[in-house]
């Protein structure tokens, strides 16, 4: 990929134009891409649902003791602490997945981080056992963060590696789509038990989103089961002698790359977990809005991304992965500020406006994520690479900003603190981009099997 300046032409397409070793049928790409779309959209289920329980109901349940607003913020930080153990969940599944299968370590993850989610549908709250509650439920949220360290690095992996020439960035979004439907599953099935419930929802129809979850991990199974193994995968494991530490290798060949890679997640997963769990908890208990208002709005905001990763997808094929990965993060820049005052307008309408805005223009960055990095490293160290630096930048990002955020307010008393982080958080990941461009740039005369 070419790094321009503002408004000097980009050669199309920049993403990069490489090929498998062995060609993927458009029947099995289908298969491999609709496959990775749902399994990636029930893992985000599971972490969505605990984010919009950590800023409804988990401060009363498990930190009941706690003034509302230290509540809040114990809530957010046992939130934050299943992203920690991401980066370690991502190296564990990255060695494996670059040794052994990419495929069987994306069951793996389903299914375990599933298993997290349903054991967090039993737990007994701090009135029945005390600090104990508590420390399960951290314990289980790390648990969950470890597993899901492979989970979305690995489907990237997937896609792109089975995906042909010049429609790397659109089946890639196939991947990052599972976000946005993850989403829209979770606030929807949040709410519905939420209103069918009522009054109820505090005292146990909290536990039916995350007891839900079997279900849809059983099939998510069957469907994982039944994709092949990634072509580049076979190719690399037939050769003699594989990288034994494909984490070393990558350290060791390509730590500039891994941060830019940690930098343009950080931006993007910071403004994210702002609108999908930090504007909660701030619409309902800073504003006085009703809590269907802001799930709604993140519901219908889903929608929007759920389209707009296709098109940026589309668009980064066509015109190049830079520029419209770039626009993206420009975008957060210039939203982070009216999206706070759309927000504190109180009004409905602008609340929907702001949520739904961000969703879409964040969709630049999110939506050719898959093939920028994967882009980024050698197929023997390529699983390892990307986990890291994906994992890294979510947790710098995605798990600190509620608490970062919930702290902005208590100090300066506004959303102007949130606003001015979000704008960083463009800006770095901006910064990310150019730090990468040069690889991705050499990445677009090669392979992904090179």
């Amino acid at each position: 990929m070419t790094a321009t300046a503002p408004g000097s032409p980009e050669p199309a397409p920049t993403q990069p134009t490489a090929h498998a070793p062995t060609t993927t049928s458009p029947r099995e790409m289908r298969r491999v891409a609709g496959a990775s779309a749902f399994g990636t959209g029930i893992e985000l289920y599971d972490f969505l649902i605990f984010g919009l329980a950590a800023g409804l109901v988990f401060p009363k349940l498990f930190f009941p003791e706690s003034d509302p607003l230290i509540g809040t913020l114990l809530s957010f930080m046992t939130f934050g602490a299943g992203f920690l153990s991401r980066p370690l969940g991502g190296i564990v599944f990255g060695h494996f997945g670059d040794r052994f299968s990419r495929k069987t370590m994306l069951v793996v993850s389903l299914v375990a981080t599933g298993a997290c989610t349903v054991a967090m549908g039993l737990l007994p709250t701090y009135a029945t056992v005390g600090v104990l509650a508590p420390i399960l439920l951290v314990g289980l949220r790390v648990l969950q963060g470890f597993f899901m360290g492979g989970e979305q690095s690995g489907a990237f992996l997937m896609v792109t590696e089975h995906a042909p020439v010049g429609r790397k960035s659109f089946f890639g979004a196939f991947v990052t789509a599972g976000s946005p439907i993850g989403s829209i599953l979770g606030i929807g099935v949040f709410n519905l038990v939420a209103v069918a419930t009522g009054p109820a929802f505090t005292d146990w129809g909290w536990r039916v989103p995350f007891l839900a979850s079997a279900i849809l991990i059983a099939v998510g199974i069957y469907v994982r089961l039944g994709i092949s193994e990634s072509p580049v995968f076979k190719k690399m494991a037939s050769e003699p002698k594989p990288s034994r530490l494909p984490l070393a290798g990558v350290l060791a060949t390509a730590m500039p790359l891994i941060i830019g890679g940690v930098l343009v997640n950080l931006g993007f997963n910071l403004f994210i977990f702002i609108i999908n769990s930090f504007s909660m908890s701030y619409g309902t208990e800073q504003l006085g809005m009703d809590r269907n208002v802001i799930l709604l709005s993140g519901m219908a905001g889903s929608v929007g991304m759920l389209i707009a990763v296709f098109v940026a997808g589309w668009l980064a094929d066509r015109y190049g992965l830079l520029r419209v990965m770039m626009a993206g993060a420009l975008f957060q820049i210039v939203w982070a500020f009216p999206y706070f005052w759309l927000f504190d307008s109180r009004s409905v309408e602008l609340i929907y406006l702001a949520v739904i805005v961000a969703y879409i223009g964040l969709s630049f960055v999110f939506g050719p994520m898959a093939a920028f990095y994967v882009s980024l490293f050698k197929p023997e160290h390529r699983y390892s690479g990307v986990a890291l630096s994906y994992n890294l930048g979510a947790v710098l990002g995605g798990g600190l900003s509620p608490s970062i955020a919930t702290a902005l307010l208590g100090t300066f008393d506004g959303s102007a603190g949130i606003s001015l982080y979000i704008a960083i958080g463009g800006a770095l990941s901006a910064i990310g981009l150019l730090m990468t461009a040069k690889r991705v740039r050499a990445a677009s005369t090669a392979t992904l099997g090179d």
